[in-house]
């Protein structure tokens, strides 16, 4: 650690929440991932435009080549850097803005977070799905009933799009890393590692704002990149109509699965608030331009795939594959909400027809006040500590299998979500270790099981 980073350390004290202790390969790693994963979206587009979604052919292509100087600079010009358009600033921008005019606007009730490593409890404006069906609405309705413009206009515009997202995620990672140093929010709760780099990707500001209300990670996270997502689908759904002449039936179901998954986010927006992203994520790179880039782009590889290869599931393979994703829903939805019905009634409850188990946990904040927290040891909480995370991946599973076996980037979603899971279980790990102490070693011995019982 750096002098700087130790100065700050014992200034604001020893608290949970992101890491301080920063190595300097962590920060090479971060460095990496501010420089190169712009690159690979870059790819997966060109993969997708240029070569039927095929993560090989474009290897294959330079390797003919010997990868000689010219044929990698010809790639990069021609097929890897989509050119920048006039259109596609305006969808994207129009798009922000609208987005933006609506969480300020439409009416909402008042959410709360948890309580913050220096002791506030902020509030949130959730009007999430308010939001989304007025956005799909118009959508629709300006398209396919009023004409005025065509259902497949992201499709159509989808490298200059893809320009104009990358534009914003770096000015919004750029604007946050100067905010955090200049006019901080919520100074006590701002974490410096002394390394540029993971300061750059992990964050510095834990609730950047605008105002009491407009909070930078729940409005970038949930409005414009989920509300998006739902939409991306419903263009290259269009797209695949105009190319084919119908909607194969991967993609129905694809459009169902992935709608599911969005409307229940924005159904359950409150508890969102409550969930690692917002409680604990620091806003920079990694949620910055995450959320502006990677996650509207790379979530949605299986609509741009089936466009380009379309799939006509068997019917039982389509009802398989629906069944595995609405049981993972069902996983999903009911293991977070036996948590969240722990809480609101402080343990008091019922559980597969027994009294709720739970640990009553002892925190302090920076601000020296003691708390009070539930670790809730019952239920599929007692089967393994982020059981809600085998649901998670049942959905993703099923989302991918949509597209078939044929190729490999359609599965990276779920590849993907494995690797962030089990980064996020180490994460909270580390997290609920600093913030609990002995009541979480105490919860760690009652359930030792990770994610899949008997195995991790």
């Amino acid at each position: 650690m750096t002098v700087k980073a130790k100065q700050i350390h014992s200034q604001e004290g020893k608290t949970w929440g992101r890491d301080r202790d920063v190595t300097p390969l962590t920060n090479l790693i971060c460095a990496c991932i501010f420089l190169f994963c712009p690159i690979m979206v870059l790819y997966f587009w060109s993969s997708c435009t240029y070569y039927s979604c095929s993560l090989y052919a474009p290897v294959q292509e330079l390797s003919a080549q010997n990868f000689s100087f010219e044929a990698v600079k010809g790639f990069f010009w021609e097929k890897l850097v989509p050119g920048p358009t006039a259109t596609g600033f305006k969808l994207f921008f129009s798009w922000l803005l609208f987005q933006a005019f609506l969480n300020v606007t439409l009416p909402c009730k008042i959410g709360f977070g948890q309580m913050t490593p220096a002791g506030h409890l902020l509030p949130y404006k959730v009007n999430g799905l308010f939001a989304w069906v007025v956005s799909h609405a118009l959508f629709i309705g300006g398209s396919l009933v009023l004409g005025l413009f065509p259902a497949s206009i992201v499709h159509d515009n989808w490298g200059g799009i893809l320009i104009a997202v990358n534009t914003y995620g770096y000015f919004l990672t750029i604007f946050c890393f100067l905010k955090a140093h200049l006019a901080p929010s919520h100074p006590e709760d701002r974490k410096f590692s002394g390394y540029f780099f993971y300061d750059l990707v992990m964050g510095i500001e834990l609730n950047p704002r605008f105002g009491k209300y407009f909070d930078f990670k729940l409005f970038h996270n949930g409005r414009p990149g989920i509300v998006a997502w739902t939409l991306i689908n419903f263009s290259f759904a269009a797209a695949q109509y105009q190319s084919i002449g119908y909607v194969t039936n991967s993609m129905i179901l694809l459009n169902f699965l992935h709608a599911v998954y969005v409307v229940d986010f924005f159904y359950f927006e409150d508890w969102y608030l409550r969930t690692i992203d917002i409680a604990h994520d620091h806003f920079g790179f990694y949620l910055a331009w995450g959320d502006s880039v990677w996650l509207p782009f790379m979530y949605t590889l299986q609509s741009h795939y089936l466009v380009r290869n379309p799939v006509d599931l068997s019917a039982f393979t389509f009802l398989l594959l629906l069944a595995i994703g609405l049981a993972g829903y069902f996983i999903f939805r009911t293991v977070n909400n036996q948590k969240d019905i722990t809480r609101k009634s402080d343990g008091k409850n019922l559980i597969w027809g027994k009294p709720a188990r739970v640990i009553r946990a002892h925190y302090t904040t920076s601000d020296g006040k003691d708390h009070t927290s539930i670790l809730l040891t019952s239920g599929y909480w007692g089967i393994s500590r982020h059981f809600n995370y085998v649901g998670d991946l049942m959905m993703c599973a099923a989302f991918c299998f949509c597209c078939g076996v044929d190729h490999l980037l359609p599965h990276f979603y779920v590849i993907y979500m494995f690797i962030l899971l089990v980064h996020r279980i180490q994460r909270d790990h580390t997290r609920c270790r600093g913030k609990y102490g002995k009541y979480w070693d105490q919860y760690c011995e009652l359930v030792p099981w990770k994610l899949f019982p008997y195995f991790f």
